[in-house]
């Protein structure tokens, strides 16, 4: 399919045109497919700069949401209907920005998984259900261009084009499979869990970081990070584009102190890292000056396990535990045909693992699963199999 088959519609840029586009939503029928394009790696956050919609009845709708900020009284008329997405998760924070907040949702992604679809990206999953195929070539582009080229528009009308006939394929499928009430459960905790909270000192994740072995180092990490963080903020940057992480880490290890020692750094020869490198050198200053006391401990304790391969050297018993967890997850998983990590999180079977309840019955295991987040369909599958492989190891001694 290369083109929409009521053609692409013009781009939504009015509060007049808007009002249009809200009756005849209004006036459809059935779900709404809806899908958003960001600027990942141009621009600063992940708030959405086209949104595309579509509903029977209506047509497709594309909007500016640049131009119109705040979509609330379209949340408000579509807030009934189920709302289509593929991969929800990226889209729902920047469609909650403009004030599209869904109450029902069908997620075409998560629908496939689930399925056991080998490949669920969009283009796949509607080649493989409804026979077409979409062109995808402009998925990584940067969408605050403006004006928006024709052939995008094209790309991003197609791609709410066929999501309904898609929803309803795969809805179908659920159904067939006995997997509907665990795909809507999924869908409802989607919608029900709250955001995360930022990180605490989110510079850690700053990639290469591992090669960073002292405290000194890491304050350069942190003071630098935190710099290009806050210029990327001010001109509206994705942070990689001010200053690689590959520069900080860089930075990080040599401590330069003049303007020549950091240009002669590899990573510090582009246009970008030179641009700004007298806040650079100021913010490794910064760090170099700092007390012993001030500096960022090299690592933060967390609020989990340890890593597992720690576990068989300081916790033997978990260890154990977590093998025959695992074991029972990948055999459920490959019989009811879905990857592991959508029959239960990797995490809460580590968690389980290392603290499991102090009398283990399939019960007290279903409610820790409960309190780890893991929903109703997922403990009634795990929690007696689990249960019985812990007690099965108490059995043998090998606890």
């Amino acid at each position: 399919m290369l083109e929409p088959r009521d053609g692409v519609p013009p781009v939504i840029e009015y509060a007049a045109d808007l009002e249009r586009v809200i009756a005849a939503f209004a006036a459809g029928t059935g779900p709404v497919a809806v899908d958003a394009e960001r600027a990942s790696g141009y621009r600063y956050g992940q708030r959405a700069y086209l949104i595309q919609l579509r509903r029977r009845g209506a047509g497709s709708a594309l909007i500016d949401p640049v131009s119109l900020p705040d979509l609330s009284v379209l949340g408000g008329v579509l807030a009934e209907a189920e709302m289509v997405l593929h991969a929800a998760n990226q889209d729902l924070p920047c469609l909650a920005e403009v004030g599209i907040v869904p109450k029902r949702l069908f997620d075409t992604e998560l629908a496939g998984r689930l399925l056991g679809h080998p490949r669920v990206g969009l283009g796949s999953m509607v080649e493989n259900v409804l026979g077409f195929v979409l062109e995808k070539g402009h998925s990584a582009a940067d969408w605050s261009t403006r004006p928006l080229p024709e052939d995008w528009l094209r790309y991003a009308a197609l791609d709410v084009e066929l999501l309904v006939e898609l929803r309803d394929a795969l809805h179908a499928e659920l159904t067939e499979a006995g997997k509907l009430e665990w795909a809507m459960e999924e869908f409802a905790s989607i919608l029900e869990t709250p955001p995360k909270p930022p990180r605490a000192d989110p510079w850690r994740r700053t990639s290469g970081i591992h090669r960073v072995r002292n405290r000194r180092a890491l304050a350069i990490v942190r003071e630098v990070w935190e710099t290009r963080d806050k210029i990327a903020q001010e001109r509206d940057l994705s942070p990689g584009r001010v200053l690689q992480d590959a520069a900080i880490v860089e930075l990080a290890l040599n401590a330069p102190k003049t303007p020549a020692d950091l240009q002669g750094l590899p990573t510090m020869r582009g246009r970008g890292a030179r641009r700004h490198q007298s806040a650079w050198l100021r913010a490794v200053s910064k760090a170099r000056a700092l007390s012993d006391r001030a500096l960022p401990e090299s690592n933060l304790p967390g609020d989990g396990p340890p890593p597992a391969h720690r576990w068989a050297e300081r916790d033997p018993e978990a260890a154990k535990r977590l093998a025959a967890a695992k074991a029972v997850v990948a055999a459920l998983a490959d019989e009811h045909t879905m990857p592991t990590e959508n029959l239960l999180q990797p995490d809460s079977v580590r968690r389980l693992s290392w603290t499991p309840p102090a009398d283990v019955t399939a019960d007290s295991v279903a409610a820790a699963l409960l309190e780890l987040g893991a929903r109703p369909w997922q403990v009634n599958l795990v929690a007696k199999p689990i249960a019985k492989s812990f007690v099965r190891l108490e059995c043998k001694g090998d606890l």
